[in-house]
């Protein structure tokens, strides 16, 4: 199954867009499998079989069906290992990259869309990531440390902030500020960001 080519379930301008990416930057062959949202594609039986939950990104692998943006990053990077862009275990800083992808579907999304929706804020014994400000300080921290997530290694969890944190500072649901900024220029310069934006652009226009 290993060489069984990877078929992503994409939509432009969606959180698959992060996953099209990381195929990007791990130079591994793929498929795509184009979902027509405004159509309400995602929401028919046929991708319904796939994901349940009606969300791109989802890949198909052989017989194995990947859903859940994190699960769908730390599969791919381990699934194509000569790209390095994931620690192997044993390696000290595969713990450090697994708490970072987690993170973000765990704990930072949460809190940003809790924000964003002005929600009041529960007793941080029932919120799953406890309460916005540690969050973001949190994350704050570690981007400090150096130009990526994990200091000096580029990583999947990279392409996942990355692109996440592009679309959260674009829309205000985070200050476009320090160390948030230079984080997302530096992803952005990436040439994987061109390619996946021209890929979009023309399936946008189709």
């Amino acid at each position: 199954m290993h060489n069984a080519t990877v078929t992503l379930f994409h939509s432009p301008n969606t959180r698959s867009t992060g996953a099209l990416a990381l195929l990007e930057e791990l130079g591994m062959p793929y498929e795509l499998h184009v979902l027509d949202m405004k159509a309400g594609e995602q929401r028919q039986s046929a991708y319904l079989a796939v994901n349940p939950m009606g969300k791109v990104p989802a890949i198909k692998h052989g017989d194995a069906i990947v859903t859940e943006q994190g699960a769908v990053y730390i599969y791919l990077a381990d699934l194509w290992p000569q790209a390095g862009l994931a620690p192997p275990i044993g390696d000290p800083l595969r713990g450090p990259y697994l708490r970072w992808l987690v993170f973000y579907g765990s704990s930072f999304e949460p809190a940003m869309v809790d924000r964003a929706l002005k929600r009041e804020p529960g007793q941080a014994s029932t919120m799953p990531y406890g309460d916005v400000d540690t969050t973001v300080s949190t994350l704050k921290g570690q981007l400090t440390k150096g130009p990526w997530i994990l200091g000096e290694s580029f990583t999947a969890a990279d392409v996942l902030w990355g692109t996440a944190l592009t679309w959260m500072t674009s829309f205000g649901l985070l200050p476009a500020e320090e160390p948030f900024k230079s984080y997302v220029a530096r992803w952005n310069a990436r040439p994987s960001v061109a390619r996946v934006r021209e890929i979009d652009a023309k399936l946008a226009a189709q």
